[in-house]
């Protein structure tokens, strides 16, 4: 076995902390990356993990060890950017995430045009509107819509994204239409909520007379897939909190209808993520400036015509 793919391969058990995390993450079996270790240690001559029943702790020569294989790793890196950008042949594999409605309708379209430029570029996209992190699912990137929490990744911001709260037309007839921020709250209004486990309650932040004020507000239905929100929603089941983008098509055939109006959302911003060490390989660079590029131009396309509703 190659000695780079078993420091490769202990580098993710180390960062992951579990042997089928790290089989997973380098698209192989949890045989063949306990072989590699193994093989790693007895070249190495010591034990880099102690084996427990729910987790692989480093021992202490494991950590010594990880960060110069670490350092090994980005040299390597650094080594075969440097040969791209000289002879122009960009190649390798890009791993990407992005949120479902993101994802779906501003990345996917695009990589095949992608792929044609760069036809020894091979892309990974993973979508899902779970929250990413990057670092240890071994990314190159992620598109994130919402607040960034304190981040040592590097932020593009791809644009400022409006967002509107709208409903069915049947279930304004049915329960009104509130008007500010206090009428969802006082009237219980079914609010149609994206959470993940472990998430804190729930609390949507509009824009008031006295400025940005959160609202704890409630409702039956939750869910991480913010596409089945807007299905509920259109099925007269709540409230939904949209950026403008993804309920664009709605809004302007009438099935969903602005509510709300007097304490819009604040906008979201869409941005890239990205580890700073990547930003060096000349094929991430490549790939983010193309789809944000594109991004930019699909985003104003899909909200063309409609009325500014904040």
């Amino acid at each position: 076995m190659s000695y780079v793919n078993n420091i490769k391969m202990f580098v993710r058990v180390f960062e992951l902390g579990s042997m089928s995390a790290a089989a997973r993450d380098q698209r192989t079996s949890p045989a063949v990356a306990s072989a590699r270790i193994a093989e790693l240690e007895k070249h190495l001559g010591i034990r880099l993990f102690n084996r427990t029943t729910r987790r692989l702790q480093p021992t202490e020569n494991g950590r010594l060890f990880y960060d110069g294989a670490r350092r090994v790793l980005e040299a390597i890196d650094d080594a075969e950017a440097a040969v791209m950008v000289s002879t122009q042949m960009l190649k390798g594999t890009i791993f990407i995430a992005a949120p479902l409605g993101v994802g779906r309708r501003f990345v996917a379209p695009h990589v095949p045009s992608f792929k044609d430029e760069y036809p020894q570029i091979d892309i990974r996209l993973r979508l899902s509107d779970r929250n990413i992190d990057v670092v240890t699912e071994g990314l190159d990137m992620a598109f994130h819509l919402g607040a960034l929490e304190d981040s040592t990744l590097k932020m593009r911001l791809v644009a400022d994204c409006p967002r509107i709260l709208c409903a069915a037309p049947a279930y304004v007839a049915r329960r009104g239409d509130p008007m500010t921020g206090e009428a969802l709250v006082k009237d219980r209004h079914d609010c149609l909520n994206l959470r993940f486990p472990g998430a804190p309650e729930f609390q949507w932040t509009l824009r008031t007379s006295e400025g940005p004020r959160r609202f704890e507000v409630t409702g039956p239905y939750e869910t991480d897939d913010g596409d089945v929100l807007t299905g509920w929603a259109l099925d007269g089941r709540g409230i939904v909190m949209k950026p403008i983008f993804e309920v664009a098509d709605h809004l302007r055939s009438g099935d969903l209808v602005p509510v709300c109006r007097d304490t819009s959302p604040l906008p979201v911003q869409l941005t890239c993520l990205t580890q700073h060490r990547r930003l060096r390989d000349p094929k991430i660079r490549a790939f983010t400036d193309f789809i944000i590029a594109r991004c930019r131009v699909d985003l104003a396309r899909a909200t063309e015509g409609l009325p500014a509703f904040a």
